[in-house]
């Protein structure tokens, strides 16, 4: 066992590269001495997370299939805010790596870092602190943004659902029917989301929430 992984942890990758899978899997099973879960999409991810609870990190493409933009960091941030996230992606952009932090990853690894710099990034984060790029600094963020994240992060697994859809286009019939819930229930999460947005309607709320959700 390695001297600095004590405890037995466990991973999920999320990514739809498996050659990219297969050796981030080789650094965490042998490196780190973790029990590794794969999934190729969002929905699988989903899935293996109600299966397997005991995972303590996650490491999430941002463009995997089935999920577009932030809206699957926000999605398991809300579902399982006791899970690290780490984000991996081909995607450098500094907006994208600011976003990502302000919603809650834990560390944001390019996939053009070494498999070193993967370990050591993961423990940085099992040591409780972030990990971003070497020499990486955290784009500026005005307060109108950082209020909006935090509105954001204030809405329940339910709220966040229903908003994504409202984002979408969808009308409530059409929500009721897509969460097998009532029209009245869809009513009554779309209105505790406007009010914790602090927008008057449904468009604004739908605005707002691709803005924070989109990658540059």
């Amino acid at each position: 066992m390695n001297p600095f992984m004590p405890d037995l942890y466990q991973a999920l990758i999320a990514d739809d590269h498996p050659l990219f899978r297969n050796a981030l899997h080789q650094v965490l099973s042998e490196q780190l001495n973790m029990v590794v879960t794969q999934s190729h999409n969002f929905e699988q991810t989903i899935e293996a997370l109600k299966h397997t609870p005991d995972i303590d990190l996650v490491f999430l493409d941002l463009n995997m299939p089935d999920t577009e933009g932030l809206s699957g960091l926000t999605r398991l941030r809300a579902e399982h805010p006791n899970i690290l996230i780490i984000i991996v992606s081909a995607d450098e952009d500094p907006v994208t790596i600011s976003k990502c932090i302000h919603l809650g990853a834990s560390a944001f690894i390019p996939k053009s870092e070494s498999l070193e710099s993967i370990s050591d990034a993961v423990h940085t984060v099992l040591d409780g602190e972030q990990w971003l790029p070497p020499d990486f600094v955290l784009s500026n963020t005005d307060n109108v943004e950082i209020e909006n994240f935090q509105r954001l992060e204030t809405l329940t697994p339910h709220q966040l659902k229903v908003l994504n859809m409202i984002a979408n286009g969808l009308l409530n019939k059409q929500i009721a029917y897509e969460l097998d819930i009532s029209e009245s229930t869809v009513k009554q999460h779309a209105s505790a989301v406007l009010r914790k947005l602090g927008v008057n309607n449904r468009t604004l709320a739908g605005i707002m929430y691709k803005q924070l959700m989109s990658i540059e």
